[in-house]
């Protein structure tokens, strides 16, 4: 009853230790570079801050301006729209929607007034959770060595290396996957923006922040945030050529990011079967949402490595075993051929 009525603070607590094991590698390379561990936090924790920032500094300004122009004249946007995608009008008219759609619009300024109030609560607790992450990664990174530290001793000393060994490779495969993961995610927002402005397809900067954020989805996110482009711009113009060409700039994409782009980031990180990283991440997903099944994949990789090496050191105990009893064997042959010699030197 006690873990589940602070349920929320211990999500929070693991996503914090997801981040500050995910940033360590970062840290350590400064220390290793002569910074002392407190400045290499600070410096690490200031950078994605500012990097947080600016992205909300360059994204904030049209969006706030896209997404006022839309909430404003929602009703002439419906029907611009209408006037300029003769396919839309083929959809509505197919399926009877336009009444529907009519009705829902007269409706949203109200339904959007009475809402308003409810996403403000959510807006500020969201930011609440946020600076409660972001306060206990900070403390988490600074004493992430000496909890590295009191984990290994808990177990018995003839173990402590080997576990030790185990924590920094978890560490470094985490962090490597994560900071990949962002770089692969960041580069393919950009580049979708870049094909949705070059179509002219509306809602480029949200879209696009749309396919960095679904792109840190295993397997799947690309597809989801590229099948919400696609719709906006069949939506909003013809399938030819603009929708056309977006499908297939985007189906281009997704095998430039599985073959070249994601083996060059993620180079050190370790490969799992495709069937094991969809389980991982739909397991991730059940259990923390997005975070989950972000966490899910490196966690799985470094379990592998693990595993891996466990089944590595028992096979060369059992051909060690069995290299003993081979030459056990041979000293004993080599015995009884001694003493069958000297029997026949004592019967002659």
């Amino acid at each position: 009853m006690t873990l589940y009525a602070v349920r929320a603070l211990l999500v929070q607590f693991l996503i914090a230790v997801f981040l500050a094991v995910s940033l360590d590698p970062v840290v350590r390379w400064l220390v290793r570079r002569r910074v002392k561990r407190p400045y290499a936090v600070a410096i690490v924790f200031l950078a994605m801050l500012a990097m947080v920032v600016a992205l909300i500094w360059a994204i904030a300004p049209s969006l706030l301006t896209q997404a006022g122009n839309l909430a404003s004249d929602f009703p002439g946007y419906l029907d611009r729209l209408r006037e300029r995608s003769p396919t839309l009008q083929r959809i509505e008219t197919r399926l009877g929607m336009q009444p529907r759609i009519d009705a829902w619009v007269r409706d949203m300024p109200g339904r959007m007034g009475t809402q308003a109030v409810g996403f403000a609560q959510q807006f500020f607790g969201a930011v609440l959770s946020l600076l409660v992450v972001m306060v206990l990664t900070v403390y988490l990174m600074l004493d992430l060595p000496r909890l590295r530290r009191g984990l290994v001793r808990l177990f018995p000393m003839r173990q402590r290396v080997q576990v030790t060994d185990v924590v920094n490779l978890v560490i470094d495969k985490v962090g490597s996957y994560m900071i990949g993961n962002l770089l692969i995610s960041a580069i393919a927002g950009v580049t979708a923006f870049v094909a949705l402005t070059a179509l002219q397809v509306p809602l480029a900067l949200p879209l696009a922040l749309l396919v960095a954020v679904t792109d840190l989805i295993p397997l799947i996110g690309a597809t989801l945030g590229a099948v919400v482009c696609l719709v906006v711009s069949a939506a909003t113009g013809e399938l030819w050529p603009s929708t056309v060409l977006l499908g297939l700039f985007f189906l281009v994409y997704q095998q430039l990011e599985n073959y070249i782009i994601a083996p060059r980031v993620l180079r050190n990180t370790v490969d799992i079967s495709s069937i094991a990283v969809l389980l991982t991440a739909l397991v991730g997903a059940t259990i923390l949402g997005l975070v989950g099944a972000l966490m899910a994949i490196p966690l799985a990789a470094a379990g592998k490595v693990i595993l891996a090496d466990r089944l590595r050191a028992r096979d060369e105990a059992t051909r060690e075993e069995a290299t003993r009893e081979e030459a056990t064997r041979e000293v004993e042959s080599g015995a009884d051929g001694r003493r069958t010699l000297d029997e026949v030197d004592v019967s002659s």
